[in-house]
């Protein structure tokens, strides 16, 4: 741990959506780190500006938060330029932030009443956001060396999940995007994988009308026998952003639980 935390110690992460569920976690597996962290929030700015000072009078690192409308991706922008005033260096960027509730109407359904309006918005968050950030990210780890890119994913675009097909057609698409990323980005000593994960317990599952089945499914299906955490999906963030990595790109770490198997 010693080891990991001085190769850490001084970077700076960026991620989007850093303020609950897995992007909170995540955020706070690097700081214990001695990771800087800039973050991204939708709308509670209040929120995310005390989140920011916690961080930095818990594990003495510098956090900053930034306003980003993940349905706007070109705004990623000025969102890094006001990140380059606060940070000299950018290492690790992670593409963790979505969308839920009426921004995803027609799109969260059964696909015989899917509408363009709400899968076009899935598929702007999903992949569109990650292909700015990234690129926005790159040019910036291109300066110190190379870095570590993420994006999160989900198992809803290998198996079944009732009422996933807009998300779970997206998730295959961020995927086949970070392969490309890959391939195009090794030459600058980038790296970029996928950290893809079963149903974790979050804010945004639960806004899910099938949340109960979903959770409940994911149990029995478990051979561990409960629902994934947030905190679950953090080892393979960091474990992909560390030397121990190196060789590791254009993967998809897969983090179910054991569910996919069955």
């Amino acid at each position: 741990m010693k080891e990991m935390i001085n190769e850490f110690k001084g970077k700076t992460l960026v991620i989007s959506g850093g303020t609950r569920g897995i992007g909170r976690a995540i955020v706070l597996e690097f700081a214990k780190l001695g990771v800087n962290i800039a973050f991204t929030y939708n709308s509670n700015k209040e929120m995310a500006e005390n989140q920011a000072k916690e961080l930095e009078k818990q594990y003495k690192i510098k956090a900053r938060c930034y306003a980003l409308n993940i349905l706007e991706p070109e705004t990623y922008k000025e969102v890094f330029e006001e990140i380059d005033k606060d940070f000299d260096r950018i290492d690790f960027f992670i593409s963790n932030a979505i969308i839920s509730g009426r921004a995803v109407a027609g799109g969260y359904t059964k696909f015989m009443k899917l509408k363009p309006r709400g899968l076009n918005n899935i598929f702007i968050a999903t992949i569109d956001a990650f292909v700015c950030g990234a690129q926005e990210a790159a040019k910036r780890m291109e300066k110190v060396g190379g870095g570590s890119i993420i994006t999160l994913s989900s198992t809803g675009n290998r198996v079944y999940i009732e009422h996933y097909s807009g998300h779970g057609t997206a998730k295959a698409g961020v995927e086949a995007m970070a392969r490309y990323a890959a391939t195009e980005l090794g030459e600058k000593n980038i790296r970029v994988n996928v950290v893809s994960g079963g149903p974790i317990e979050t804010d945004a599952l639960r806004a899910f009308t099938n949340y109960e089945e979903v959770r409940d499914t994911t149990a029995n299906l478990s051979p561990l026998g409960r629902m994934g955490q947030p905190e679950d999906l953090c080892g393979a963030c960091v474990f992909l952003c560390s030397s121990k990595a190196s060789w590791v790109t254009g993967h998809t770490f897969i983090i179910d639980g054991g569910t996919t198997f069955k």
